[in-house]
């Protein structure tokens, strides 16, 4: 009995594993697989600091938010993406995201997610304290999706994005990480034609009785001849090269001059106003600065070969005119002695003879430009003109130097408080002397915005100041171009906000051995940049490795009609009329009455953009142009709409049709 018991019950038990097991690979050949997010391959999510932490928070440690714990999950640091390739089977992406603990309630991210170019979810700003947000998102038909964790337009420090608890569902093909897209260098801006075209600012301030150096920017086949009506007589121009020297007149006014260039395929003139008075600068400097490329290995050969490729590769035939040392040039802490027995501030080695080097720059029609601290150390270390301000300023001028960086640097140590007299009295000082030396020294603040130098600058009689730290140090264009955008109504002729250099092309490594590197951003990262700086009014002091400069980084630099924008006489900053987080519009006055615009996509797809005519205080019908183009696209009245490509931007100058 017991083993027919067992026979039964053997095989019963037996049918029962089966029935179940059939069962079970039933319920699995329908049922979805499942796909950690930390089990991916997370070196391709782009992080804005460190890398990609599996299980563990950006800080290595357990993944927590709003003192609840996850066990999987992947820390990230925003501003952070992760393109994923899915094959049209993947069900769903679920997650919890939030701010890590670890930031004790600081930080503030937002969380998005875009299937085939479509916004399928957004947190909306998540900060610190708040609690975790659910994602639990259909995937049915999509093939691209990207995961973005965003800074929430307050700067990115302690941006700790968590994707905890993050999975795909899927039936067929697993999901798989791939590289962020490259996007291509594409050149825009026409290449100048052989016929004569003059380019370069309609306005130029300069003291009276002052040495005066200009050179006629004009693009078009050389030999090129040039004329200029109504040209003072204490300046002379020479012809063949189109370098006026001279003496600013010493009767303050307007001087209304004509220039002209020919040349066998025709000519052109432009209209060109001095103003001799108290104001330099009366558009947006425009040159090259050593230190993103050199820093402190910049020397004399350097410079001299700056300034040769300044004219060789045509940026000065665009308005570039101030080849500009920055720090390193003085003696370094401990290489006594640092000055004359005059007193009289002493060069390094790299910089045997200041005023031959000023000469061979001016002999190109270009300007000097040389950098100090009102500290006694500069940035990196090197002699600064603490206490001998007026001694220095008179030696720069005497070297023959037309622009004064004036970096905060050591200075910090001697601040009594933090008061707005101790901001402002070192560069008060210095603004005072350089106005009253015989040369014109363009005179640039650099305090990293902590004083407010926006509200101050034009008091001390600054033609230009830094708003933010280094450009180099923080984040990126946008975070710095966003913070100095907020600055707008501070700008005028003379008095510009100055965001820092342009870091396109090759650029340097301050640790490095000189060689450098391509600048990571996109082709479209590149127009941004520059469109943006154009709308800023702001410097346009280019950084990078001039001996490297190609035709993308050219084209990016020497296009004529952004570079005019910039340079507009009516010296309006243009403001942010829309913002939000997936792009922002800018608005430029311009003095002929036209406005420039530029529609700014900040989001990792493709998207279209519209910006109504109201909120352009426009109306009517407008003839709209492609500035990188430099074509019209078209006549448009009541809004104006672009396709604009992954963080890329449209900029164009609209025109109103008078009937």
């Amino acid at each position: 009995m017991h083993m027919i018991r067992a026979n039964i019950v053997i095989p019963l038990t037996s049918a029962i594993i089966f029935i179940f097991g059939c069962t079970g690979a039933s319920y699995a050949a329908q049922s979805n697989n499942k796909l950690w997010l930390s089990d991916m391959d997370l070196s391709k999510m782009s992080v804005g600091w460190g890398k990609a932490i599996v299980d563990k928070s950006i800080e290595q440690k357990t993944l927590t938010i709003d003192s609840k714990t996850y066990a999987k999950g992947v820390g990230s640091h925003a501003p952070s993406v992760m393109h994923i390739k899915l094959d049209g089977q993947t069900q769903r992406f679920s997650a919890t995201v939030g701010v890590d603990d670890e930031t004790a309630g600081l930080g503030s991210v937002v969380f998005k997610i875009y299937g085939d170019s479509k916004k399928i979810f957004d947190s909306g700003v998540i900060n610190g304290p708040d609690p975790a947000q659910k994602i639990n998102v259909d995937l049915s038909g999509i093939t691209h999706l990207v995961l973005i964790a965003k800074s929430a337009n307050d700067g990115v420090d302690y941006d700790h994005a968590d994707w905890a608890d993050a999975y795909f569902e899927y039936k067929g093909v697993a999901p798989v990480a791939v590289d962020r897209p490259v996007g291509e260098k594409n050149i825009l801006t026409p290449k100048p034609g052989p016929e004569p075209k003059i380019n370069g600012p309609r306005v130029f301030g300069t003291r009276p009785g002052n040495p005066f150096i200009y050179r006629i920017p004009a693009t078009g086949t050389r030999p090129m001849e040039f004329t200029a009506e109504n040209l003072p007589e204490s300046m002379d121009l020479d012809t063949d090269t189109g370098i006026i020297k001279g003496f600013s007149p010493d009767k303050r006014g307007d001087y209304n001059i004509t220039f002209k260039a020919t040349n066998p395929s025709g000519s052109d003139q432009r209209s060109f106003k001095l103003t001799v008075g108290d104001t330099l600068a009366l558009t947006p400097p425009m040159g090259w600065n050593s230190w993103y490329i050199h820093y402190s290995r910049v020397t004399d050969v350097d410079m001299r070969a700056a300034a040769d490729i300044m004219i060789d590769s045509g940026m000065a035939d665009f308005g570039y005119m101030y080849v500009n040392i920055d720090d390193c040039w003085s003696k370094r802490k401990n290489d006594k002695p640092y000055r004359s027995e005059l007193g009289t501030i002493l060069p390094n080695e790299k910089f045997p003879d200041m005023p031959a080097l000023t000469e061979y720059i001016h002999s190109k029609g270009l300007r000097a430009g040389i950098y100090t601290s009102p500290g006694p150390w500069n940035c990196a270390g090197y002699t600064g003109s603490y206490q001998h301000e007026q001694a220095d300023a008179q030696t720069f001028a005497k070297w023959g130097f037309d622009f004064l960086k004036h970096d905060w640097c050591s200075y910090g140590n001697y601040v009594i408080d933090n008061t707005h007299y101790e901001f402002v009295k070192p560069y008060a000082l210095m603004g005072e002397i350089l106005k009253n030396v015989d040369r014109d020294i363009v005179y640039n603040l650099c305090q990293y915005g902590i004083g407010q130098v926006w509200t101050w600058g034009t008091q001390v009689d600054g033609n230009c100041w830094r708003t933010t730290g280094d450009l180099g140090l923080m984040s990126g264009y946008l975070e710095v171009g966003l913070s100095n955008a907020r600055h707008y109504q501070y700008a005028a002729p003379g008095r510009w906000n100055d965001p820092d250099y342009i870091l396109i092309g090759w650029v340097g490594d301050a640790h490095g051995h000189g060689q450098g590197a391509p600048c990571k951003l996109t082709g479209n990262q590149q127009y941004q940049y520059m469109s943006m700086w154009s709308l800023m009014a702001a410097p346009l002091i280019f950084s990078g490795d001039m001996t490297k400069l190609d035709d993308f980084t050219k084209n990016i630099l020497c296009n004529s009609e952004v570079i005019d924008i910039d340079q507009d006489p009516l010296g309006q900053q243009g403001e942010i009329i829309v913002q939000n987080d997936d792009y922002f519009i800018m608005k430029k006055q311009l003095l002929d009455g036209s406005i420039a615009v530029g529609l700014f996509n900040t989001c990792e797809i493709e998207m279209p953009i519209t910006v109504n005519f109201e909120q352009l205080e426009i109306q009517g019908q407008y003839q709209v142009r492609d500035l990188w183009r430099q074509k019209g696209i078209g006549t448009y009245q009541n809004q104006f709409k672009s396709e604009v490509g992954r963080y890329g931007v449209t900029f164009v100058k609209m025109t109103k049709v008078n009937k």
